[in-house]
């Protein structure tokens, strides 16, 4: 039977609650105007298909650079609207914590 790591379940569950919040991020960004709605709700739902993706393919190596993409562009939506920086810092951050203590604990588990 085949373990799943600590670290792809942390991440899939920080990018799983991320979905949720770009999705509404995207819905503020276009009720405000701040960009065209085709690019508003366009690239919000490109950057949710993204996540979902990244967590389909968690497990492979260069996955968790994606995610580390990922935090870097939902910190950069503060721009946008200035509330993105901090959200998006939070999730950089739970993301940190997660791939921190998922590899230790992996690595933990691999050792016992």
């Amino acid at each position: 039977m085949s373990r799943r790591s600590v670290k792809r379940s942390l991440a899939s569950i920080v990018l799983g609650f991320e979905i949720i919040v770009v999705f509404l991020a995207a819905l503020v960004i276009f009720g405000l105007g701040a960009l065209p709605a085709w690019l508003a709700l366009g690239g919000g739902a490109a950057l949710c298909l993204a996540m979902a993706l990244v967590i389909g393919l968690l497990g492979r190596d260069w996955s968790y650079y994606a995610g580390w993409a990922i935090q870097a562009i939902v910190v950069a939506t503060g721009f946008l609207n200035p509330t993105m920086f901090f959200v998006g810092a939070m999730f950089a951050a739970m993301w940190t914590y997660c791939m921190v203590v998922g590899t230790r604990l992996d690595n933990q588990k691999e050792s016992s």
